[in-house]
């Protein structure tokens, strides 16, 4: 019988567990906290499809990356209310296919496979999402761009991955702040009111941590590009003739650092 279940995609709920890799207990559970729809009913019975499978493993992966009960249901259950904290800045409300945001993009298959393989162009479900938005159309434009202009996309691939790994480490050290403090010596009260603070508001925190990050960013690499054209006049022996008397203009790359 089971065999034949399988064969069909339809398991009873014993069937549905062997499948999963669940205890039956465990099933009822996810029933019991709505994260788990209930079978279609046949006889004394419930059948559950393929489409309950992927719901458990989606479950079980949000579970392994300690997503609280409350949270998992959002994600799975596609409650956006619960979630509008999180998604708060206006590009957020667009709703793309991959196939859409090649066409409204530009980008090719190529570019977009290179960013998925960089980690960077993620599964909109990593997301609590059911489609890709306008952050990532915006992203995937702006890569298109840079293939336009010659950028290989060996070089593509490697900009995503020093993005991804960087700012993932920067960005869970900016959670754990919020969560358990971080390196400060906090008050317990205190902390505790941050984080009422952040639950309570935080589509207007979040937004605003975003500018942080954005202007942050934006800074940095000013700085960083400056200071390598500095760099380059500096060692360069064509910029500087050694027996000329007249003082090289200030440049505007150069101003600073007079």
């Amino acid at each position: 019988m089971l065999a034949l279940m399988n064969a069909t995609d339809r398991w009873r709920i014993d069937a549905l567990a062997h499948e999963t890799g669940l205890t039956v207990d465990t099933i009822r559970y996810y029933q019991r906290q709505d994260l788990l729809p209930p079978g279609e009913r046949e006889g004394r019975h419930r059948i559950y499809g393929p489409e309950h499978v992927r719901r458990i493993r989606r479950i079980k992966e949000l579970q392994a990356r300690r997503f609280s009960i409350a949270a998992i249901h959002a994600l799975v259950s596609g409650d956006g209310d619960r979630l509008d904290g999180v998604f708060a800045d206006d590009g957020e409300d667009l709703r793309f296919s991959l196939d859409e945001m090649l066409e409204r993009s530009g980008a090719t298959p190529e570019v977009a496979a290179e960013l998925q393989e960089a980690g960077i162009l993620r599964d909109p479900q990593d997301f609590g999402r059911t489609a890709y938005d306008g952050d990532d159309l915006e992203m995937l434009r702006g890569m298109a761009r840079m293939a336009n202009a010659g950028v290989p996309l060996h070089a593509l691939r490697e900009l995503g991955q020093i993005y991804a790994r960087g700012i993932e480490e920067t960005q869970r050290r900016v959670v754990e702040l919020f969560v358990d403090g971080g390196g400060i010596d906090w008050d317990p009260d205190e902390l505790e009111r941050l984080r009422d603070v952040v639950a309570r508001d935080a589509r207007t925190i979040l937004p605003a941590m975003r500018r942080l990050v954005d202007y942050t960013h934006h800074r940095t690499l000013q700085r960083l590009t400056l200071d390598a054209v500095a760099s380059d006049i500096a060692i360069d022996p064509d910029a500087v003739d050694p027996d000329a008397t007249e003082e090289l203009p200030v440049t505007s790359a150069s101003a600073d650092y007079v």
